[in-house]
């Protein structure tokens, strides 16, 4: 389990990145590098990490669930997500 923290951090950073992507856009079309750099780091997409949306673990993400391997696996084996079960041949 991630800390509190570490959520409230990548929140925080999703947050910059909504808030500033207008901008962002307007000044990349422009070719404004100066007025880029002037933004906060945090603004950029790039610096944002896929974290699962339950535990909050940064590796073995699966971006079609939004949870880790760990958590997917744990619900797959209770049966609560819908239309997977365990392959069997």
């Amino acid at each position: 389990m991630a800390k509190e923290s570490m959520k409230a951090r990548e929140l925080k950073r999703q947050k910059l990145v909504e808030k500033y992507a207008e901008k962002r856009a307007a000044l990349k079309a422009a070719g404004d590098y100066e007025g880029l750099q002037k933004l906060p780091k945090n603004a950029s997409p790039v610096r944002l990490h896929n974290r699962c949306k339950l535990t909050g673990r940064p590796k073995g993400y699966m971006r079609q669930f939004g949870i880790s391997r760990v958590t997917f696996r744990e619900m797959a084996n209770f049966g609560l997500i819908p239309g997977v079960k365990k392959a069997s041949w």
